[in-house]
């Protein structure tokens, strides 16, 4: 399963985050390896520089094989929050995925 994590102009992306969001999805979509070819996670902040409660958005896209990509999205207050959000949210829509072609 191959991750690349993307950040918009107001996210200063990092090695110590990338390599946390990576160990966080490796970790918490383990399960569905087999099924996902490759996440594409887009994390930007909604309101720039203001400040908000749920002003920071982290989008989650799998390729899952032999199947259309599929799309999740959550906010919060910050980057930890929104992913683990996120990762709720695939875990749930990869559940289904996987009972689904189990039902096969």
């Amino acid at each position: 399963m191959t991750i690349q994590i993307n950040t918009d102009k107001n996210i200063e992306g990092s090695q110590n985050m990338e390599a946390y969001f990576t160990e966080r999805l490796e970790e918490g979509l383990k399960h569905f390896s087999e099924l996902i070819t490759r996440l594409e996670v887009h994390v930007s902040d909604q309101n720039a520089d203001k400040e908000g409660a749920d002003d920071i958005q982290v989008r989650i896209e799998a390729r899952v094989r032999g199947k259309e990509p599929v799309l999740v999205e959550a906010r919060a207050g910050n980057q930890e929050a929104a992913l683990s959000a996120a990762i709720d949210k695939i875990q749930g829509l990869m559940r289904k995925i996987k009972g689904k072609l189990l039902d096969r």
